[in-house]
């Protein structure tokens, strides 16, 4: 029975209101206001227009008020059953926000202290029959950490060290200070006979190329009426094909064994498909009856991180079913402030668009939530792998006090037990950044304190993860490993050379530098990253016109006012400028910031990955940071708050892409040309290698053979500047690598840097078919980004911020995330060298 319907929501000051009165079934709750739930306070105070949008303008400093309340949840509901000695009924909320107390029918059955996992509370002796009501109090935090202490480091918002909640409610550098409050996932009821399974777990014990065993654990709750002998039956189908296994219960847990012949397996999209079976396990009695039931998909698939070569190289290289295959994909923050009131289809879009871009791995940042079941269900059915961290984020939280410690042991608890079946999880992670930035503040003798958290990283979590779930790998933290925790010899890395200007290398105990000079902050300075897997790295670029424009208040949408500042949540805004300004120059309106920061993004991602993906298997993943946004600001996103897609995110379809042609090359040095094949065939192709003017003038052109193995990268050729330009001046270029039988994208390339290259004026010529959804595109002239603007969110093309050939035409698809009809009015074209619609 879910109980999302019919809540109410009123809020008081913070202990003056008697909680057994209010709790009481005669109190009268007329005036209330009604709320969603799933959902939070700041959505229903925005739906009632109690509180103007937090998004627009500074309306989020406005809200302060919010968290300083007390606040209250009621409903009614209905009981018509009983519940008799055999059977047990339980009231589970899956996501308190975050101190509640929880009332039944005016008695208090108990409170909680944690938003990230799913609380639990036998109602058995408390539910009557006919109405009952239940209510629940929302503390604000100060009541329980207002003494607590907090002198030591903690960023943004030091009370969110004792308080287990989403740590970007308290503001990072990408969002807003918004602190939330609420039922924020759904509550039910639900009603066991006997016994239940308290948790399952199924795994791919062994994998060969004939077969498979699948290992299926269960572990069996409190039984609720005598000492029955229990057993449980599982089968596993796909299609036609049904494995079955039998199992007894003994001392509270059973496990069983399903052999699998020829069976198909799982593999990320880019590799193959992400099959899963239907799996049910059912709890039986004596009267074989059953009494519990457990559904799931479930793929075969074996996953380890391999971090020795052969040649004994260190690596951190992820092997699926025996492929090492070269993780491509972002960091995922939460998709909304509001997370509680986000709609399913959300998530269905962001990790469509990431698929659709060529990514086949997600990072779950340690600062937002434990995913809801939709995202994880969404990356098993898409294929996409997902890099799991703990919610510990950039801060030292109090592993010394025991009250802390048991709520942070039930939290690893429940969230393994919840995840562990998945089969995208790949990897646990312990915490984001902390070891690492712990070091570098020590270091300078900006913290004195001990290392506190450690114990959980260290040693609570690795301990619950050896009984919950030894399958996959635990790493500490992320980054981790070597001579200063970020090295690029061992473990992962954080590449935060590039825009925050952090001087590398250093060792443990050293003092940290930072360069933010044009050279510092550099993007070029991605090809001196020896990297084994850069797990964060990345820069801003501005959100399309549409999504600025919607959140801006009139008459400041331009560059430098106030309002566009206060969309840059990051430090040191200079550092946006000093990129720019290495590669396309220092805007001076809000065209250029949009274009040049776009571009500058786009072009420096591709120049880092592209290095990455040259360095294989040695270089093993790229992970962005970051994929989406969680409000309309100016952030390191690829897509922005209202799911356009920035150009980076266009660029990612292509340098991405499984099989790709690329060219390594700086400025006055010689060109290499490059095939890099993540497939799993071998490749023949020929590779026509295009150097033209401007105008369309060809200058140089050249055909090589492609002969690659699967899973391989290889130099094809190497050319100096002088051989291909015929005595042109590099600036006055462009350079196009095609495949002759269409295996892989066109890649274009520019031997100069924006700034220094001027592009000749061109003209474009646009003609939108609404009946097939199309726009086709000619100029007249080389058109550089030439960019589809929308006027309307969720708007797509099937490619977009591109570079036009002379004289050459391309079409391109519309499309909408919610399948409206785009409108030539929705939209207008314009590349950066030509006049705008």
């Amino acid at each position: 029975m879910n109980l999302t319907s019919e809540w109410k929501l009123q809020w008081f000051e913070p202990n003056t209101m008697n909680p057994l009165e209010i709790s009481a079934p005669y109190y009268i709750d007329h005036f209330w206001m009604t709320t969603n739930v799933p959902g939070d306070v700041h959505s229903t105070l925005i739906d009632k227009n109690l509180i103007e949008d937090p998004f627009v303008g500074h309306n989020d400093l406005k809200c302060r008020w919010i968290e300083e309340k007390e606040w209250w949840y009621r409903t009614t509901f209905h009981w018509e059953d009983n519940c008799n000695d055999e059977e047990c009924l339980e009231l589970n909320f899956e996501g308190l926000d975050t101190y509640a107390t929880v009332f039944l029918n005016g008695l208090e059955i108990g409170s909680t202290a944690n938003m990230l996992v799913e609380h639990t509370f036998d109602i058995s002796d408390e539910i009557r029959k006919g109405k009952n009501v239940l209510a629940v109090k929302f503390d604000p935090l100060s009541v329980h950490i207002a003494e607590k202490e907090r002198d030591y480091w903690c960023s943004y918002g030091k009370e969110r060290i004792w308080a287990r909640k989403s740590a970007m409610n308290f503001g990072w550098d990408w969002g807003p200070r918004l602190v939330t409050t609420g039922i924020w996932k759904d509550v039910q009821l639900k009603k066991h006979i006997k016994a239940k399974f308290d948790s399952v777990f199924i795994q791919t014990a062994e994998l060969s190329d004939e077969a498979a065993t699948v290992n299926v654990q269960v572990d069996v709750g409190e039984q609720f009426y005598n000492q029955e002998s229990l057993r449980f039956e599982v089968e596993l189908t796909s299609g036609e094909d049904l494995h079955t296994a039998k199992g007894l219960i003994e001392k509270d847990t059973g496990q069983a064994e399903i052999y699998v012949r020829s069976p198909k397996l799982w593999w990320t999209h880019d590799l193959g498909s992400p099959h899963l079976y239907d799996c049910t396990i059912r709890l039986l009695d004596e009267a074989d009856q059953t009494i519990d039931e457990h559904q799931q998909k479930f793929g075969i698939r074996e996953v380890k991180v391999e971090q020795k070569h052969e040649n004994n190289e260190n690596l951190f290289t992820f092997n699926l079913n025996g492929v090492r295959l070269f993780a491509k994909g972002a960091n995922w923050i939460p998709v909304h402030n509001f997370i509680g009131a986000v709609e399913d289809d959300r998530y269905r879009d962001l990790l469509a668009l990431a698929k659709d871009a060529h990514m086949n791995m997600m990072r779950v940042w340690g600062g937002g939530i434990y995913e809801k079941e939709i995202f994880y269900d969404q990356c098993d059915q898409l294929g996409l792998l997902v890099w799991q961290d703990f919610m510990f984020a950039n801060a030292l939280y109090p592993d010394y006090n025991k009250n802390f410690m048991n709520n942070v042991r039930d939290e690893v608890t429940k969230v393994v037990k919840r995840l562990r079946n998945h089969t995208s999880l790949a990897l646990w992670c312990g915490n984001n950044e902390i070891d690492w930035i712990y070091d570098r503040k020590s270091s300078g003798g900006e913290i004195t304190t001990p290392f506190y958290g450690e114990k959980i990283y260290h040693h609570l979590i690795p301990r619950e993860l050896k009984e919950l779930d030894p399958t996959r790998l635990y790493w500490p933290s992320s980054p981790f490993g070597g001579n200063d925790l970020d090295a690029e010899n061992i473990g992962d890395r954080h590449n935060w050379q590039v825009w925050h200007g952090n001087v590398e290398p250093r060792k443990i105990g050293e003092p940290v530098e930072q360069d933010i000079s044009l050279e510092g902050v550099s993007f070029k300075n991605y090809k001196k990253d020896l990297t084994l897997f850069s797990s964060e790295f990345g820069m801003h670029a501005s959100s399309n016109r549409y999504t600025l424009d919607k959140f801006i208040p009139d008459g400041q949408f331009y560059w430098k006012s106030d309002e566009m500042s206060y969309r840059n949540k990051d430090h040191f805004h200079e550092k946006g400028i000093l990129l720019m300004e290495g590669y396309t120059g220092v805007p001076e309106t809000i065209e250029d910031y949009m274009n040049f920061s776009m571009l500058t993004q786009a072009e420096g991602l591709k120049y880092g990955i592209e290095h990455y993906r040259r360095r294989k298997p040695f270089t093993s993943g790229a992970l962005i940071w970051q994929l989406n946004d969680c409000w309309p600001g100016t952030s390191w996103s690829m897509i922005d708050y209202e799911l356009l897609p920035k150009a980076s995110h266009y660029y990612a379809k292509k340098f991405f892409d499984p099989v790709m042609a690329c060219l390594e090359h700086d400025p006055g040095r010689p060109l290499s040309l490059w095939i890099i094949n993540d497939r799993l065939d071998a490749l023949k192709d020929t590779l026509v290698f295009e150097v033209s003017t401007f105008g369309g003038s060809s200058v140089f052109s050249k055909e090589l053979e492609i002969n690659i193995e699967s899973n391989d990268t290889i130099k094809l050729a190497e050319f100096t500047e002088e051989a291909i330009l015929d005595g042109i001046d590099a600036s006055e270029v462009v350079v196009r690598l095609q495949s002759k039988n269409g295996h892989f994208q066109d890649n274009v390339y520019f031997l100069r840097d924006f700034k220094d290259i001027t592009y000749p004026l061109t003209k474009l010529e646009v003609k939108h078919d609404a009946n097939e959804q199309t726009i086709t595109i000619t100029s007249d002239k080389l058109a550089r980004f030439v960019t589809v603007d929308f006027s309307v969110g969720k708007a797509q093309c099937s490619d977009n911020f591109f570079d036009l050939w002379p004289s050459e035409s391309k079409t391109i698809q519309l499309s909408h995330l919610d399948d409206f009809e785009i409108k030539r009015s929705d939209f207008s074209v314009h590349a950066i060298n030509s006049n705008h619609e």
